[in-house]
């Protein structure tokens, strides 16, 4: 599949031609207002954070806890209804519709395109959570079940960590991929937010209102971005000061990131077959080694058994964890789920992009099983072996290294009780730091598209400048403390975003069936 294939269209079907609004300036070729504003907007939102640190703490603090507690009811319906949405697209005849047309051939391998999906989606958040979320829950759990009841506590624990991370997570991510593959690859318009309204607003989508969500995708990737680069240099931090006792200082944090960004330049100069492919591809190789060597070096059995009843307590325990009525776990259900559902529709324009662009030539119905069920079932495999691992170290030996570790250490607690732990803690801080490259990468291509106006051919400078501005503005936040608020910020764009999505929703299904019945 050639790029410039994808940017062939009528614009007389859609009224707008591919970067007719871009200027060329500097030898960039940027989309005009788009760059500008969500440039301009990016250095003042982190420069006002950083300048009124603990008024922005405590506004966008509260309103964080008023959003997830007052909109709990609608985060579930629609996180809901996006897995519903996906997995009836799947089950029904539009499954058959293919993301370029009857004769596109996709460009990547099943390997190479789940890898992607992976690397781009969550990965990251199972190095971190896979350990700690299930022994979490186990001793907290949901549903008002005693923690009492080992048995019924762990049934509970293990699904709520797999809810997070399963069905419901991907769906959302799901939505926004196909949305965007689809009416870019079939309907010939950008791969950006505002061509998955065109359904619905017509040609209006290329003013006011198209900018507007471009921009708000932007800004909700980039501080997602730069959030996730400071939280995640931390992590590596916290290992590093684990195993060789190196100073988890602040100024070790930004030469970290500083790393992290270089080596992602370095990506982004080799381009998406041979950048962000071949490092997903490297990670997913080395996450599968590090689980398979806890299968084996771990309790093998339990590792197995925990699997299969994960499964069945998982689609037992699901219509509980999302029903929104009658709950009275809060610090679950608004401090876990509701913040989760929030985070990923506000982080759901990275994600979603970035899949629907190395999706062309999949059906409706492969696209669906691949980002919404595999990735699902490479949870639950992921939650069953390290959780289960470190559940069963805890109820069996009362070893209490994971419950009582701070969260960046609980993974490597967990491989403290097994053999080659130095080793295998180093590979394991190694991989937490490739995946963040990944991340990275993926988000500045992200970013580069949306601004060039939905040209997947834009000067490689841009995405260099956005990645650039990414790791800047997650060191601008650690030297000014604001990184707190900006994470409740990005939080906040998940309300609106979440109507976006639904709109979304009835925008590919309008645009699908004429797909199938053209005329």
């Amino acid at each position: 599949m050639d790029d410039d294939n994808l940017t062939e269209h009528d614009a007389e079907d859609i009224g707008h031609e591919i970067g007719e609004h871009n200027i060329e300036v500097l030898g960039l070729d940027i989309h005009n207002p788009v760059f500008a504003i969500s440039a301009f907007l990016s250095v003042a939102l982190v420069v006002m954070t950083m300048l009124f640190q603990e008024q922005a703490a405590v506004i966008f603090g509260n309103l964080r806890t008023w959003i997830t507690s007052a909109f709990d009811w609608f985060f579930m319906i629609a996180a809901n209804i996006f897995v519903l949405f996906g997995l009836g697209l799947a089950a029904s005849k539009l499954g058959r519709v293919r993301l370029g047309g009857e004769d596109a051939k996709p460009r990547y391998g099943y390997p190479g395109w789940l890898a992607m999906l992976f690397a781009a989606g969550v990965g990251i958040g199972l190095m971190f959570f896979g350990v700690l979320e299930p022994v979490t829950h186990t001793l907290n759990p949901p549903l008002d079940i005693d923690p009492a009841n080992v048995d019924a506590a762990r049934a509970a624990g293990m699904s709520a960590a797999i809810y997070h991370w399963g069905l419901h997570a991907w769906g959302i991510y799901a939505i926004v991929g196909l949305s965007l593959a689809f009416f870019c690859f079939n309907r010939q318009m950008p791969l950006t937010l505002r061509s998955a309204f065109f359904p619905l607003f017509g040609t209006r989508v290329w003013g006011a209102f198209g900018h507007f969500v471009d921009i708000v995708a932007v800004l909700s990737t980039l501080f997602g971005l730069a959030v996730s680069l400071a939280f995640g240099a931390e992590q590596i931090a916290g290992g590093l000061h684990y195993l060789f006792d190196t100073p988890a200082s602040t100024f070790v944090k930004i030469v970290l990131i500083i790393i992290i960004i270089c080596i992602a330049l370095a990506s982004v100069v080799a381009g998406l077959d041979k950048g962000v492919k071949r490092l997903s591809e490297l990670n997913m190789a080395l996450a599968g080694l590090l689980m398979l060597f806890v299968i084996i070096a771990g309790p093998t059995l339990v590792i197995f058994s925990t699997m299969g009843n994960a499964v069945v307590d998982y689609i037992r325990h699901l219509p509980a964890l999302s029903n929104w009525i009658g709950r009275e776990d809060d610090a679950f259900f608004h401090g876990w789920t509701t913040f989760y559902w929030a985070w990923w529709i506000a982080w759901s324009p990275f994600v979603g992009m970035f899949i629907a662009r190395v999706s062309y030539g999949r059906t409706v119905r492969e696209f669906i099983t691949w980002v919404l069920i595999i990735p699902t079932v490479i949870g639950i495999a992921w939650m069953s072996t390290f959780g289960g691992t470190a559940l069963d170290q805890l109820f069996t030996t009362g070893y209490m290294g994971v419950a009582e570790a701070v969260p960046e250490l609980a993974l490597f607690k967990m491989l403290e009780q097994l053999p080659f732990t130095g080793i295998v803690s180093t590979i394991s801080v190694f991989l937490i730091a490739i995946f963040f490259v990944t991340s990275a990468d993926s988000g500045s291509l992200v970013m580069d598209i949306i601004t060039a106006g939905g040209k997947l051919d834009a000067p490689v400078a841009q995405r260099v400048f956005w990645c650039l501005l990414s790791g800047m503005v997650a060191i601008a936040l650690m030297l000014g403390g604001g990184l707190g608020s900006l994470q409740a910020m990005t939080i906040c764009i998940g309300l609106p975003f979440a109507v976006v999505l639904l709109l979304m929703c009835v925008g590919l299904l309008k645009g699908l069936r004429e797909e199938q019945n053209p005329g």
